[in-house]
């Protein structure tokens, strides 16, 4: 996996997924030039054939395609695969980055987009896009262990209430990665929870109390619109 420096370690590679063979040419030569190895595909079908066989570490997929377009195309590859999303649209509405953030994208991009802007949101996904394999997430000063379902903070272990620390895990799985209220009660309570998200709001308030950030190096910030996501400050 990528590990945000050039120069350093294996580089990783990148699935361009776009019918438009302009944009494949322009985004593949600008990150082939950065460093990156580059795959591409014309479309949604043709890139679920390419994944059969290559390893990749991120895609960048547009969302108007014929055959598969980018909405479908990102469900079945979260579906089967593990790695982030970058979705190219030319509609900057907030509807449009909330269907994306719920369906699975990582982030998103409006056409027209400057290459180093694209670069820079490439890095950022590949550098905090991980999975916690050793079933401990450090956050800031906090350690959470998913095992005994404990928090580790000021060197003591403390158990909080379940929801609550699936809430924390999730968000500090990534982050910096803005997650909807409708992905956190489908990911944290499930398809079947009959509640609103205002219980998001509440969970999330009593983390707030429970974690200041200038005791434990993390906040959780409110995107307007949008959701929630963690901030690592330390």
């Amino acid at each position: 996996m990528y590990d945000g420096h050039e120069g350093q370690g294996e580089m990783a590679t990148i699935m361009i997924v776009d019918d438009d063979p302009h944009i494949r040419e322009l985004v593949g030569y600008f990150l082939g030039k950065t460093g990156f190895e580059v795959i591409e595909a014309s479309d949604g079908e043709a890139a679920m054939t390419l994944l059969e066989t290559r390893k990749i570490d991120c895609a960048i997929i547009d969302i108007m395609m014929p055959r598969m377009d980018g909405w479908e195309l990102c469900r079945e590859m979260k579906a089967a695969y593990d790695f982030p999303i970058l979705m190219l649209t030319a509609k900057g509405e907030t509807a449009q980055k909330v269907k994306g953030l719920n369906i699975g994208s990582d982030d998103y991009l409006v056409k027209p987009f400057e290459t180093e802007e694209l670069l820079a949101r490439v890095r950022a996904l590949l550098r905090r896009y991980k999975v916690e394999e050793s079933r401990q997430l450090k956050i800031g000063t906090l350690v959470l262990d998913r095992d005994a379902r404990e928090v580790i903070g000021e060197g003591e272990r403390v158990t909080i209430p379940q929801k609550e620390f699936d809430l924390l895990f999730k968000l500090g799985s990534k982050p910096g990665t803005t997650f909807t209220r409708d992905r956190i009660i489908e990911d944290v309570w499930g398809m079947d929870f009959d509640g609103t998200e205002r219980t998001v709001d509440v969970h999330v308030n009593r983390l707030r109390d429970r974690f200041p950030e200038e005791r434990f190096g993390f906040r959780i910030t409110a995107i307007r619109g949008l959701g929630y996501r963690l901030e690592v400050s330390v």
